[in-house]
């Protein structure tokens, strides 16, 4: 008689779960990058305010109940464009943690990148911030990762100032909250006239300020 412990083979119904499974995952997230991405083309056609959760899930081509599956309001869907942004600077600050180089040129690529964004999206920026602007809600999201942006950039600066590349005499939180109001008023600006190349205009930003944050000459 043999003894120990026997490992029961798992069920055909049971192996033939986890293939559906994978499936019903990767339709889910497709009809809910279908609504996200139909939702900021029409806010970008006919703005935040105007734009109708029927409106877009007839663009998505989806039912309406199917929209509040993934998004319980049409702010969330600005609260997920907002919370994109903050993964990329988050992803940048994990990129300056692990390497022992320079970080101001993180920066540098992280705010220009940041702007680079949006350069064929000028409507939808004009959208974003007249939505800001007009909604509460909105706009109370919008702070809550303004504070969370900072911190991380403020974490990014502390580095560089520990690597003698960033002056010290301003406080590395008082760097990153005006790094970040020079840029978003980069990107309203152009927004409002987009008489060049966004990424290229925010490039030339950081070729003026760039050396203003260098620690003085000894």
């Amino acid at each position: 008689m043999v003894t120990g412990h026997i490992v029961p083979m798992p069920s055909i119904a049971r192996r033939r779960s986890k293939a559906p499974a994978g499936r019903r995952e990767r339709h889910r997230a497709e009809t809910r990058d279908r609504l996200f991405q139909a939702a900021l083309k029409l806010f970008a056609e006919r703005g935040y305010q105007e734009t109708t959760v029927e409106a877009i899930t007839e663009a998505a081509d989806v039912g309406k109940g199917t929209f509040f599956n993934y998004f319980p309001t049409k702010e969330h869907v600005l609260a997920t464009f907002g919370e994109e942004r903050i993964a990329i600077i988050e992803r940048a600050v994990k990129a300056a943690r692990s390497q022992s180089g320079p970080v101001l040129p993180v920066i540098m690529n992280l705010t220009t990148s940041l702007a680079g964004n949006f350069s064929e999206s000028a409507p939808l920026l004009r959208a974003i911030h007249a939505a800001h602007a007009a909604c509460l809600p909105v706009r109370v999201e919008l702070q809550k990762r303004l504070r969370k942006a900072r911190r991380l950039m403020a974490e990014m600066f502390a580095l560089a100032q520990q690597r003698s590349e960033v002056r010290r005499d301003l406080p590395a939180a008082e760097l990153a909250r005006l790094t970040i109001l020079i840029f978003h008023g980069v990107t309203l600006s152009w927004a409002l006239i987009p008489d060049s190349g966004l990424r290229e205009t925010a490039e030339s930003v950081w070729g003026l300020i760039g050396p203003a944050l260098a620690p003085p000459s000894k």
